[in-house]
């Protein structure tokens, strides 16, 4: 049996709605309301029901179900994933990951500017008109030893930072200090061949293996707040990661 929901949008609100959409769900199976095993109504009728397009409620629903809190199954429909996977991911720098691992990391940046997004980066973050980026390039290393090469675009106007800080602090402490609270990413992982430039910054060969990274982090307002092009030497570094049937 489908279950309804009754979510409050509020259309004057700078949350997009289709967040509106993930945090009301998100709300009603913490709270019980939904249980799981419920079954929720189709994206139609739910869109219908809450006078909202089709691909609104279909954007909130594919981000529910990459974030582990429901799950598509065919000939069933949509229902709530049970609570023992549930997924709470706070997101963190690298800096932050190898401080509480007891290591000695520090930073070099490469470059540093303050400038107008590009067409791509202005798309992935789906920046307002006027607000630039800050970019940048670090070189990470480990007890002297180099690990990973990070290039990020961070927006402007969450943010007010230079290249001195960024020698010393971790880029989501730094952001986190300036009031973002980080809610989800879009993250893709991904294997390259290191190439002349790369080489010798992370004092490897040309052609050895590297891990990649690339992040889009968005906030509890649904901002897109930074976006990220990290590549990593695949004989010092590894994810781990939990996989969940669905």
């Amino acid at each position: 049996m489908s279950t309804g929901l009754n979510i409050p949008i509020d259309r004057s609100s700078p949350v997009p709605l289709y967040h509106q959409i993930v945090q009301g769900i998100e709300a009603a199976i913490h709270d019980g309301t939904l249980e799981h095993g419920s079954r929720l109504d189709n994206e139609i009728d739910l869109a219908q029901r809450l006078n909202l397009s089709r691909p609104t409620m279909r954007k909130a629903m594919d981000e529910l179900v990459r974030s582990g809190l429901l799950v598509r199954k065919r000939g069933v429909g949509t229902q709530v994933v049970a609570s023992q996977v549930r997924r709470h991911l706070e997101l963190t720098s690298l800096n932050d990951d190898l401080e509480r691992a007891g290591k000695s990391p520090t930073t070099e940046v490469l470059g540093f500017a303050h400038i107008p997004a590009d067409d791509r980066t202005r798309e992935l973050l789906q920046l307002p008109a006027g607000v630039g980026v800050y970019h940048f390039t670090r070189l990470r290393r480990v007890d002297g030893a180099p690990l990973a090469l990070m290039e990020n675009w961070v927006r402007d106007d969450v943010v007010s930072m230079d290249e001195e800080q960024l020698g010393r602090e971790g880029l989501y402490r730094i952001l986190r200090q300036a009031g973002v609270n980080f809610r989800l990413a879009n993250q893709r992982i991904g294997a390259v061949a290191a190439n002349d430039y790369q080489a010798p910054l992370l004092a490897v060969e040309p052609g050895a293996a590297l891990v990649t990274m690339e992040r889009t982090a968005m906030d509890d307002a649904g901002r897109a707040v930074e976006t990220g092009s990290h590549v990593y030497r695949a004989d010092a570094y590894s994810f781990d990661m939990t996989l969940v049937q669905r």
